[in-house]
Protein backbone atom coordinates (compact mmCIF):
# COMPACT_ATOMS: atom_id res chain seq x y z
CA UNK A 1 0.00 0.00 0.00
CA UNK A 2 1.00 3.54 -0.59
CA UNK A 3 -0.14 7.09 0.53
CA UNK A 4 0.40 10.29 -0.49
CA UNK A 5 -0.82 13.39 1.43
CA UNK A 6 -1.04 16.78 0.26
CA UNK A 7 -2.37 19.97 2.28
CA UNK A 8 -3.38 23.56 1.20
CA UNK A 9 -4.16 26.45 2.64
CA UNK A 10 -7.25 28.03 1.14
CA UNK A 11 -8.41 31.36 1.94
CA UNK A 12 -12.55 30.29 2.41
CA UNK A 13 -14.35 29.00 4.66
CA UNK A 14 -14.71 25.26 5.09
CA UNK A 15 -18.37 25.59 4.22
CA UNK A 16 -17.75 27.42 0.95
CA UNK A 17 -14.91 24.47 0.20
CA UNK A 18 -16.77 21.84 0.68
CA UNK A 19 -19.96 23.47 -1.41
CA UNK A 20 -17.84 23.40 -4.43
CA UNK A 21 -15.60 19.95 -3.80
CA UNK A 22 -19.67 18.40 -3.44
CA UNK A 23 -21.09 20.20 -6.55
CA UNK A 24 -20.83 17.44 -9.07
CA UNK A 25 -22.30 19.88 -11.67
CA UNK A 26 -19.67 22.35 -11.55
CA UNK A 27 -16.64 20.04 -10.91
CA UNK A 28 -15.65 19.84 -14.68
CA UNK A 29 -15.71 23.56 -14.42
CA UNK A 30 -13.09 24.15 -11.59
CA UNK A 31 -10.99 21.29 -12.25
CA UNK A 32 -8.06 21.74 -14.89
CA UNK A 33 -7.38 18.05 -15.32
CA UNK A 34 -11.56 17.21 -15.84
CA UNK A 35 -12.95 17.21 -19.08
CA UNK A 36 -16.16 15.67 -18.20
CA UNK A 37 -18.30 14.43 -15.05
CA UNK A 38 -21.53 11.85 -15.30
CA UNK A 39 -23.49 11.75 -12.42
CA UNK A 40 -24.40 7.99 -11.59
CA UNK A 41 -26.95 8.27 -8.99
CA UNK A 42 -29.82 10.71 -8.05
CA UNK A 43 -30.28 12.47 -4.93
CA UNK A 44 -28.45 14.92 -2.55
CA UNK A 45 -24.33 14.49 -2.47
CA UNK A 46 -23.82 11.88 0.64
CA UNK A 47 -22.68 8.33 1.33
CA UNK A 48 -23.56 5.84 -1.85
CA UNK A 49 -23.09 9.21 -4.31
CA UNK A 50 -21.13 7.74 -7.51
CA UNK A 51 -19.48 9.59 -10.52
CA UNK A 52 -17.56 9.14 -13.39
CA UNK A 53 -14.65 11.57 -13.85
CA UNK A 54 -12.58 12.20 -17.38
CA UNK A 55 -9.16 13.30 -16.60
CA UNK A 56 -7.18 14.71 -19.24
CA UNK A 57 -3.35 13.08 -19.00
CA UNK A 58 -0.76 15.01 -19.36
CA UNK A 59 0.70 13.49 -22.28
CA UNK A 60 -2.87 13.95 -24.11
CA UNK A 61 -5.52 11.22 -24.20
CA UNK A 62 -7.76 10.74 -21.34
CA UNK A 63 -8.78 8.20 -18.72
CA UNK A 64 -12.32 7.67 -16.89
CA UNK A 65 -12.41 7.11 -13.30
CA UNK A 66 -15.42 6.42 -10.99
CA UNK A 67 -16.11 7.38 -7.61
CA UNK A 68 -18.35 6.57 -4.35
CA UNK A 69 -18.86 8.35 -1.88
CA UNK A 70 -17.61 6.26 1.36
CA UNK A 71 -18.51 9.33 4.08
CA UNK A 72 -19.51 12.76 3.83
CA UNK A 73 -19.25 14.71 7.11
CA UNK A 74 -20.04 18.55 5.71
CA UNK A 75 -18.06 20.53 5.89
CA UNK A 76 -15.26 18.63 6.99
CA UNK A 77 -14.39 15.03 5.81
CA UNK A 78 -14.79 13.25 2.70
CA UNK A 79 -13.90 9.98 2.07
CA UNK A 80 -13.95 8.20 -1.48
CA UNK A 81 -13.02 4.73 -3.07
CA UNK A 82 -12.36 4.30 -6.47
CA UNK A 83 -11.87 1.05 -7.95
CA UNK A 84 -8.74 0.70 -10.52
CA UNK A 85 -6.82 -1.58 -12.54
CA UNK A 86 -4.67 -4.01 -10.05
CA UNK A 87 -5.41 -1.27 -8.07
CA UNK A 88 -8.20 0.39 -5.61
CA UNK A 89 -7.57 3.74 -4.34
CA UNK A 90 -9.31 5.77 -1.17
CA UNK A 91 -9.62 9.31 -1.06
CA UNK A 92 -9.61 11.49 1.83
CA UNK A 93 -10.50 15.08 1.89
CA UNK A 94 -10.01 16.74 5.44
CA UNK A 95 -11.31 20.44 5.95
CA UNK A 96 -10.16 22.44 8.90
CA UNK A 97 -10.66 26.03 9.85
CA UNK A 98 -7.44 27.56 10.97
CA UNK A 99 -6.42 31.42 11.74
CA UNK A 100 -4.13 32.46 9.17
CA UNK A 101 -3.06 36.54 8.56
CA UNK A 102 -5.47 37.46 11.45
CA UNK A 103 -7.97 35.92 8.92
CA UNK A 104 -10.06 32.55 8.66
CA UNK A 105 -9.13 30.23 5.94
CA UNK A 106 -9.60 26.30 5.34
CA UNK A 107 -6.39 23.78 5.49
CA UNK A 108 -7.61 21.24 2.99
CA UNK A 109 -5.68 17.89 3.52
CA UNK A 110 -5.95 15.49 0.54
CA UNK A 111 -4.80 11.66 1.24
CA UNK A 112 -4.71 9.12 -1.40
CA UNK A 113 -3.87 5.51 -0.58
CA UNK A 114 -3.52 3.14 -2.92
CA UNK A 115 -4.04 -0.60 -2.12
CA UNK A 116 -3.24 -3.26 -4.22
CA UNK A 117 -5.77 -5.95 -5.48
CA UNK A 118 -4.27 -8.02 -7.75
CA UNK A 119 -0.66 -9.70 -7.38
CA UNK A 120 0.39 -7.64 -11.05
CA UNK A 121 -0.60 -4.37 -8.91
CA UNK A 122 1.74 -5.02 -6.15
CA UNK A 123 4.16 -5.81 -8.56
CA UNK A 124 3.98 -2.46 -10.35
CA UNK A 125 3.77 -0.23 -6.70
CA UNK A 126 7.39 -1.68 -6.32
CA UNK A 127 8.74 -1.18 -9.89
CA UNK A 128 7.15 2.28 -10.23
CA UNK A 129 6.32 3.36 -6.58
CA UNK A 130 7.81 6.37 -6.16
CA UNK A 131 7.27 7.75 -9.83
CA UNK A 132 3.54 6.78 -9.82
CA UNK A 133 4.13 8.39 -6.04
CA UNK A 134 5.17 11.76 -7.36
CA UNK A 135 2.35 12.21 -10.21
CA UNK A 136 -0.11 11.62 -7.78
CA UNK A 137 1.37 14.27 -5.55
CA UNK A 138 1.17 16.71 -8.23
CA UNK A 139 -1.98 15.44 -9.40
CA UNK A 140 -3.28 16.35 -6.46
CA UNK A 141 -1.13 19.73 -5.65
CA UNK A 142 -3.00 21.03 -9.23
CA UNK A 143 -6.81 19.79 -7.66
CA UNK A 144 -6.11 21.79 -4.74
CA UNK A 145 -4.55 24.89 -6.37
CA UNK A 146 -7.80 24.58 -8.90
CA UNK A 147 -9.80 24.22 -5.93
CA UNK A 148 -8.31 27.53 -4.11
CA UNK A 149 -8.78 29.58 -7.37
CA UNK A 150 -11.98 28.33 -8.01
CA UNK A 151 -13.55 28.95 -4.28
CA UNK A 152 -11.61 32.50 -3.63
CA UNK A 153 -14.08 34.82 -6.11
CA UNK A 154 -17.13 33.26 -4.30
CA UNK A 155 -15.64 33.57 -0.54
CA UNK A 156 -14.32 37.21 -1.66
CA UNK A 157 -17.81 38.39 -2.75
CA UNK A 158 -19.82 37.11 0.04
CA UNK A 159 -17.27 39.20 2.52
CA UNK A 160 -17.84 42.22 0.26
Amino acid sequence: MSTVTVTEFIEAGDVDVWRLLTDLSARAGWLSAVGAVEVLTTGPFAAGTAWRETRLRPGGGEQSEEFLVVEAVAPHRLVLSSPGAGVDYRITWTLRTVERRRRGCTAVTVEQEAVPTARYGRVLALILGGLAARAVEGALRRDLADLALAVAPASSAEAA
